[in-house]
């Protein structure tokens, strides 16, 4: 029976994984649309004087979007910014310590930020505010950053386990 529960685990564990890099490589996509939109306007702008109404609008938007998308997976393989040369000389069981403590930390953030944009996004809604020019209702960007954040509280849930097992090896 225990072994089933943990095969299980393993496979919402995996599946969570999967889940968090395909957004980050959407996240990917996201800024290369930018790009791609960003080139466009300045080219069509510069020969045709004619460049796209509203792309700054575009890319303030989207470029927030795809800095959430990414955040979830910079929890799940520690690409967060860290200070080694305090743990430089420490022991696999201190490392393993202080990983847990900032697993745990970065799951606090994640709640308080969920619940928080949360809150912001039923308040976009329900005061509809747009952007200027193409009048695209605020609320739109929270959805994905909102989404972006409960994957950021499962790759911190993951990251507490997965520092938990860390620190039982280092016996």
């Amino acid at each position: 029976m225990r072994g089933d529960r943990r095969d299980e685990a393993e496979g919402l564990i995996g599946l969570a994984r999967r889940v968090i890099e395909l957004w980050a490589l959407l996240g990917g996509a996201v800024l290369f649309g930018i790009a791609v939109m960003s080139t466009w306007s300045a080219t069509s702008g510069f020969v045709f004087r004619r460049p796209f109404s509203g792309d700054f609008e575009l890319v303030e938007m989207f470029v927030a979007i795809s800095v959430f998308m990414f955040l979830p997976y910079c929890q799940l393989t520690g690409a967060n910014v860290t200070a080694d040369i305090f743990t430089a000389r420490a022991g696999a069981r201190t490392v393993a310590l202080l990983e847990l403590l900032s697993a745990m930390l970065a799951l606090a953030f994640s709640l308080l930020l969920t619940w928080r944009m949360y809150l912001g996004l039923l308040d976009y809604q329900q005061y509809v505010e747009t952007t200027t020019i193409l009048r695209i209702p605020i609320w739109y960007a929270y959805v994905p950053a909102l989404t972006s954040l409960v994957l950021l509280t499962a790759a911190s849930l993951i990251s507490i386990r997965d520092a938990v097992v860390q620190w039982r090896r280092s016996r």
